[in-house]
């Protein structure tokens, strides 16, 4: 057999041990040969391949990134898209592909499964938020890097008396923001899935000073205030219809100096939580599940992701996998807002 493999959408630190997991473990077990697919979806539509074999994936494992490359190409935008897509997979003789991303690359991969090609899903977000996985690769990185910057952000805030605003990614989900904001101490976390009260934010960071100590907030990049809207950084739309926000984290912080007289700064840390070497548990569990996809592969288990539940690694269909997204829910905000506050 040919298995083609592609990683689409954002990047994220795990990428290079799921590619590696499948190359392995489909050569040595199965005889197998590899094909990556470059730049996610645009890869299979212009027929850009690159044979993988042992040597290629030696040293990748603690790589952050991808050695495919990705992108946000969406083959249903494309003119003939799809067509061309399986004018590449006859002519490299692709019997199955195994597509790492996203809600939207694996939306992708549900649609062509639909439409006859045999494809099986590993789900990768930093924001956690598929609804059929418990946990994605990338986002205990993601989470790592916030919360170091966090705590070095405190000492800074504490040396000058200032309000620190922390944007992290969250587009729709508010995983990253909480689970951080949790382990750095923060005094208010914001998410998506709850808009904000400017005053109640303000009575916290007014508190804080109070008792001689820095506020530290962190906001999720698509948290939004009471009333309000999301903050764009560009209005363009990608090929999945997505906007490019950012912002909100240097709007709050403005907000809170102008309303509290006290200095305010706002630290985005963007793209940075995407980027470097990924955690152990990121490793080991990208690893998992590069070596379940390719059992589903060898079972024929076309239409399928890997997920995992609990601390085994299952197979739910793309259709469950893509449904909705997995946000935070009511109660996980509400048992955490104890720890809010001064």
């Amino acid at each position: 057999m040919r298995i083609g493999v592609l990683t689409g959408g954002g990047d994220c630190p795990g990428l290079n041990a799921v590619i590696r997991a499948v190359v392995r473990k489909g050569i040595k077990a199965h005889g197998w040969e590899i094909v990556g697919f470059r730049n996610g979806w645009q890869g299979p539509i212009e027929n850009l391949t690159k044979p993988i074999d042992l040597t290629d994936v030696e040293e990748i494992l603690t790589r952050g990134g991808t050695i495919l490359g990705s992108s946000r190409t969406n083959p249903y935008k494309v003119e003939g898209g799809v067509d061309r897509i399986r004018e590449t997979i006859a002519a490299n003789n692709i019997d199955a592909i195994v597509a790492i991303g996203g809600e939207d690359t694996l939306g992708v991969a549900k649609r062509l499964t639909d439409d006859g090609i045999g494809v099986v899903g590993v789900p990768k977000t930093i924001d956690n938020d598929l609804g059929a996985t418990d946990y994605t690769f990338g986002f205990d990185t993601a989470v790592h890097i916030a919360t170091e910057a966090i705590d070095r952000l405190r000492t800074t805030a504490e040396s000058h008396h200032r309000a620190l605003v922390v944007e992290v990614m969250g587009r729709h989900a508010g995983w990253i923001a909480l689970h951080s904001g949790l382990a750095g101490g923060a005094n208010v976390i914001l998410v998506p899935e709850r808009p904000f009260n400017v005053d109640k934010v303000v009575e916290h960071v007014e508190r804080r000073f109070e008792s001689e100590f820095a506020p530290i907030i962190v906001v999720a990049e698509g948290a939004m205030p009471e009333g309000g809207a999301e903050v764009l950084h560009s209005g363009e739309r990608d090929a999945f219809g997505h906007v490019r926000l950012g912002g909100v984290g240097q709007w709050l912080a403005e907000e809170i100096a102008d309303r509290t007289g006290k200095e305010s700064r706002a630290a985005i840390l963007g793209h940075i939580q995407r980027g470097g070497t990924p955690t152990a548990y990121d490793r080991v569990l990208a690893t998992r599940f590069g070596l379940h996809a390719v059992d589903a592969v060898a079972a024929g288990d076309f239409g399928t992701m890997v997920a995992l539940r609990g601390t085994d690694i299952v197979r739910v269909k793309l259709s469950e996998a893509t449904a909705e997204l997995k946000t935070v829910p009511t109660e996980r905000y509400e048992e955490a807002e104890v720890f809010f506050g001064a």
